[in-house]
């Protein structure tokens, strides 16, 4: 039997030869795989080698798959496939299966509808807690160990965690029916200047709290700011109310209440809420999965 040292092939160079063989480009297959050039290539040499046969034909034109590569193509990303699926389980298997997972209250609850479902469904056996609260404080329970990933609002101060952006919601305006400003069909921010707005405490998303007034300074709009109550229900029976306006995620459109009109604003990117992964790094298994079972 040959043995593992002398294998011909290896998780490593499947991996450096799938990047290659899906972009056909080495230096896009570098900068995917965030190494240089010209490692790469001795990998891929190195590869052939062992092999004894070509799996890339190279010329001023491009690159492309010889008919070995052709072959080899399928099968290793199904190896690659595998070898995620044993990891994610016994990832699973170590910690109870068991996944602690942090909602962000920033954004609408429906967003994540079906999330745990689609876990459980994913990793069968495993059981899906989810706990909902700010996102600097996800941010700390998952630096703690108290939880194993977080779908957490941008910008949130979230340096030593592996945090990818899955989507950028854009800022809408909540108003009472009857406000002058629910004639238009979107709304600038310049005709917010004097008006009164609920704000969220800076304490509860400091780094996003710091962007907004960034965005307002930059566009001379001095807003009168009202403190916004956390209880999104109650947030809109006082918009209801003709007490405030309110600048939320475009996600809360799905939340409907009699007397409360949502329009776009015009600057709405600029004030845009991202939807983060964050997890420890070198957790590729659980990243992945949770991408996948994540609503985009």
């Amino acid at each position: 039997m040959t043995s593992a040292t002398n294998s011909r092939l290896d998780s490593r160079a499947l991996t450096l030869f799938v990047a290659v063989a899906q972009s056909l480009s080495f230096r896009q297959a570098a900068q995917a795989l965030h190494i240089s050039q010209p490692p790469l290539s001795r990998a891929i040499r190195q590869m052939e080698e062992r092999l004894g046969t070509r799996l890339f034909e190279r010329d001023t034109q491009g690159v492309a798959l010889t008919p070995a590569g052709e072959l080899l193509l399928p099968r290793a990303q199904k190896i690659l496939a595998l070898l995620a699926q044993a990891e994610a389980l016994v990832v699973g298997a170590d910690k109870g299966a068991r996944l602690r997972i942090g909602l962000t209250s920033a954004i609408e609850p429906s967003w994540f509808a079906g999330l745990a479902e689609r876990i459980a469904k994913a990793r069968p056996g495993t059981e899906v807690v989810t706990r909902s609260d700010t996102s600097p404080r996800l941010v700390r329970a998952l630096r703690a160990h108290r939880l194993d990933a977080a779908f957490i609002a941008l910008p949130t101060e979230s340096a030593d965690l592996d945090v990818s952006l899955l989507e950028r919601q854009p800022m809408v305006v909540a108003m009472a029916s009857t406000h002058a400003l629910a004639r238009r069909r979107s709304v600038r921010l310049a005709e917010l200047d004097g008006q009164r707005v609920f704000m969220f405490e800076r304490a509860r998303q400091p780094a996003f709290f710091d962007h907004c007034q960034a965005v307002l300074a930059m566009h001379r709009v001095a807003i009168d700011p009202i403190r916004e109550p956390a209880d999104h229900p109650v947030l809109l029976a006082e918009v209801a109310a003709a007490r405030a306006l309110a600048l939320l995620p475009q996600s809360f459109t799905a939340l409907r209440r009699s007397g409360v009109s949502y329009r776009a604003l015009v600057e709405g990117d600029a004030l845009a809420v991202g939807v983060g992964l964050a997890l420890h790094g070198g957790n590729a298994a659980l990243r992945g999965l949770l991408q996948r079972c994540a609503r985009r």
